[in-house]
């Protein structure tokens, strides 16, 4: 976390909240059926289990570290004990002779239930921070955010599967990618809640803003939220769908929220590929690998980013001002910015186009349509400054690649 975003966060000794007590319980649970499992040899049971426990036990250990220090070395421990048991796993699986390494494996597994028990035990002590409300975790979680990137991520499983897709591994994808953007943006709650009270009423009501919920329990939610994900994509999807929806919660956590966006008027062009990512978590559920078309729609996703959400930096420009984040109409000015929408209207339409040699004739079609819309928009948003216009082409932005990914959906069914 950045210095400023994480002042705030508590730094005595603060009974943790509910969902770092469920957070170690299962883990403790876990790294239990892992053991038991690895006795059993249960082969790929014991391996999927072990996908659970990890990530878990990873929470504990950042959870630790940024709220609760009192439990970092026994996180530590028992995540160190559990690498060690994965490491003397791969060693039964080459081994010849794997009765000795067998025994570790399993003697290291033991070791990290013991360690995972003692930090569920250490997380039970005191009374816990009673939870905020639903409605306040619910927005934590940016839902109207997240249905977009559930939209362009479904669309990536229909291209990846080239037409509709087994509904169960639909589901199972679209509830961990809901579970990997939720967390991130609750996340963000946290790391943002400073500059949240700055910019007005778009965000001074925020939960974690306004205390309605403390920092330790939007990050607990948060983590939690991001290690299910893992837990659920790896075990139940594959481990590649895993990976790339942690790697989109971390680069919008980590270098978006806390990096980018307070240091450079760029920060929306390079921070974009964090909501380009869903489309790769479809396709990679879908197919278990990556290929040509994920690519495009990643960069569909890339470059439209930037005139969305300059569109969206010209409406506020006044709040961003007030909170010293340096958005584009900030710090060049709104000409410049205009000038950079259509610029960037341009070279996605145009980008667009071109990859409907591989995404077929109906999605070619409307990305034709729809970009002449989208470009005609930010052409007169450039001649005419006012919020009316900016405030057209943002909704209009939404629109556009909504209709756009349901159009790369539907192709492969309906062509």
């Amino acid at each position: 976390m950045s210095s400023v975003a994480s002042a705030s966060l508590s730094r005595h000794a603060v009974a943790p909240g509910v969902l770092f007590r469920l957070s170690a319980g299962a883990s403790a649970i876990a790294v239990g059926l892992v053991v038991v499992s690895a006795v059993l040899d249960l082969g790929t049971t014991h391996w999927g289990l072990a996908l659970i426990a990890l990530p878990l036990l990873v929470a504990n250990c950042v959870l630790a570290r940024l709220a609760y220090p009192a439990l970092l070395v026994r996180s530590v421990l028992a995540l160190t004990a559990f690498l060690g048991a994965i490491a003397l796993g791969g060693l039964v699986a080459w081994s010849d002779d794997a009765a000795w390494t067998a025994a570790l494996h399993v003697g290291a597994a033991a070791v990290a239930l013991g360690a995972a028990l003692v930090v569920s035990a250490g997380a039970l002590r005191g009374a816990a921070t009673p939870l905020a409300s639903a409605r306040d975790y619910i927005t934590l979680t940016k839902p109207r955010i997240m249905t977009l990137l559930l939209l362009t991520g479904g669309a990536g499983m229909f291209v990846g599967a080239q037409g509709v897709p087994p509904l169960g591994l639909f589901a199972v994808t679209m509830l961990g990618l809901a579970l990997a953007c939720g967390g991130a943006s609750a996340l963000n709650h946290v790391l943002d809640r400073d500059i949240d009270l700055l910019m007005g009423s778009r965000t001074e009501k925020r939960p974690v803003a306004t205390g309605r919920v403390s920092p330790e329990q939007a990050l607990e939610f948060g983590i939690l939220l991001s290690a299910v994900s893992f837990a659920l994509l790896a075990s139940a999807v594959n481990v590649l769908t895993a990976v790339l929806a942690l790697v989109g919660n971390l680069f919008y956590v980590l270098v978006y929220t806390r990096w980018l966006k307070r240091t450079t008027p760029q920060n929306i062009v390079i921070g974009g590929a964090a909501g380009a990512v869903p489309p790769l978590v479809g396709y990679a559920a879908a197919t278990g690998s990556l290929a040509l078309p994920a690519l495009w729609l990643f960069l569909i996703v890339f470059l439209w980013t930037p005139p969305h959400f300059w569109a969206l930096a010209l409406m506020i420009k006044n709040a961003y001002a007030a909170a010293g984040v340096p958005m584009l109409p900030v710090v060049r000015g709104e000409r410049e910015t205009a000038r950079q929408i259509v610029l960037y209207s341009l070279a996605m339409v145009a980008f667009t186009v071109v990859v409907g040699l591989w995404l077929g004739p109906l999605y070619t079609l409307a990305a034709v349509v729809l970009g002449a819309v989208f470009v005609a928009l930010a052409v007169l948003l450039r001649r005419d400054l006012s919020r009316a216009r900016a405030q057209l082409l943002f909704h209009y932005s939404l629109l556009y690649l909504a209709l756009l990914f349901t159009a790369a959906a539907l192709d492969p069914v309906l062509i």
